[in-house]
């Protein structure tokens, strides 16, 4: 039987993984990525899968939603998690990596694929036939931003993201801060930067006042919660940042054995230690405003930025009005979408919107009947988040336990009864799995 090739458009985490899936299961692929032919101001180089914000793919423990959702795709021959896994750098219970490692492994897999061809160059029209996998996140070009707003009508949402700075290790003062993990959990994989009372209020006070770059059409109120930009969160209130990412519980100074009044956090950036991230501080400040504001920071008053905070556009798709749990446009099955542009927000979420178009469009091509992922596991349930066409205003979800299926008994204990959902999830998944291989 010759199966027609699937066209995959944009080679991010969901496109990376859905055309992985379909390779793997004998559907040829022809995979399209912009880059380097077209560059956009958040990526840097031309590798696949690039991570442009944070380089942490959140808990890999089983009582966090995150870390279930990572285990399932593992047990599943997940691409993207196998290839973070293997470029893993210490982030006491995260999965952080190496972000130049992990893209560069992930584009060397993609393109060893007898499969998968690799085709560099702006795609500016959904084919017209043929099963499609539109997976161009954010970043989506805007030709083909056009192309897709003329195809689906008015569901077409926005907000905006931000990725934060990275600073050398060796322009850290290490005498202004410690290494160490909130409430010593894991290893001590953090420098931890604190501020007193009065080095914290110059901070907030020149945070707020400080000069941001022009981002046309940003107004704050489109802004994800969990990529709020530091300075939008700071104009809250003087206190908002002191039970967010400058929370300084669990995190005494060694020198005083006390907890300080706040605390930055930095994580490593890259598997030498050479570089690391401010935690949480994700902005569209001036890049000269951010060396000013964040050289404040006692522990960064010497820090070398390699790379600035940047702000971007965000679009996604009013999902429940146009896609199914498949990831199916409802209007053209033939067509689906994956990773943000279908709201689902964060790294593994991308990726496991991948992972199940990529195995719906195969098992179509193959004449095989599509997996059953329940409510009860995460994938099923993300897949169920944003195709419940009851949600009226639609807006971009993380995984959490909130949109699993509840286990229909009490549980004692917050980690104890998300451990006995994942423990559920995992069988769910583990049959699901046999059947697939079967």
């Amino acid at each position: 039987m010759t199966i027609e090739p699937v066209t995959v458009i944009g080679a991010g985490l969901a496109g990376c993984e859905a055309a992985w899936q379909l390779a793997e299961r004998g559907v040829p692929v022809l995979l399209h990525e912009m880059k380097p032919d077209k560059m956009t101001p958040a990526h840097h180089s031309g590798d696949l899968a690039e991570l442009v914000c944070s380089n942490s793919l959140r808990s890999n423990e089983l009582s966090n939603a995150a870390g279930l959702l990572k285990e399932e795709l593992r047990r599943l021959g997940g691409l993207i998690v196998r290839c973070a896994d293997a470029t893993r750098v210490e982030a006491g219970g995260a999965l952080a990596v190496d972000r130049e490692a992990f893209a560069q492994q992930v584009t060397a897999h993609v393109a060893a694929h007898p499969l998968i061809e690799l085709r560099h160059g702006e795609v500016t029209e959904l084919p017209r036939t043929g099963r499609v996998i539109t997976a161009t996140g954010p970043l989506t070009s805007d030709a083909l931003f056009n192309e897709i707003h003329r195809l689906v009508g008015r569901g077409f949402l926005h907000f905006y993201d931000a990725a934060a700075p990275i600073v050398t290790a060796e322009s850290i003062d290490l005498g202004q801060a410690w290494f160490a993990s909130r409430y010593g959990k894991g290893t001590a994989d953090y420098i931890n930067c604190a501020m007193d009372r009065e080095q914290f209020d110059a901070f907030w006070q020149a945070l707020t006042t400080a000069e941001q770059a022009e981002v046309h059409g940003f107004e704050d109120s489109l802004v994800f919660e969990g990529c709020m930009p530091i300075e939008v969160n700071a104009r809250r209130g003087h206190d908002t940042l002191l039970y967010g990412i400058l929370k300084p519980v669990g995190l005494p100074d060694p020198k005083t054995g006390k907890d300080p009044y706040a605390v930055l956090q930095l994580r490593r950036d890259n598997a030498q230690g050479s570089l690391y991230n401010l935690v949480g501080c994700q902005t569209h400040l001036k890049f000269g405003e951010q060396k000013r504001v964040f050289s404040m920071i006692p522990a960064l008053r010497n820090a070398e930025f390699v790379r600035y905070g940047v702000m971007h556009r965000n679009t996604f798709l009013d999902s429940p009005r146009l896609l199914d749990r498949t990831y199916a446009l409802k209007s053209d099955p033939r067509i689906r979408f994956a990773g943000q542009l279908t709201g689902v927000e964060g790294y593994v979420e991308s990726n496991a919107s991948g992972y199940l178009a990529g195995l719906c469009a195969a098992c179509e091509a193959l004449g095989r009947p599509l997996p059953d992922f329940p409510s009860t596991t995460a994938i099923g349930a993300l897949a169920a988040y944003i195709s419940n066409e009851t949600v009226t205003k639609f807006q971009p979800m993380n995984i959490n336990f909130g949109i699993i299926d509840a286990l229909g008994y009490r549980i004692r204990g917050k980690r104890e009864k998300n451990q006995a959902v994942s423990a559920r999830a995992l069988e769910a998944v583990d049959s699901i799995a046999k059947e697939l291989a079967s």
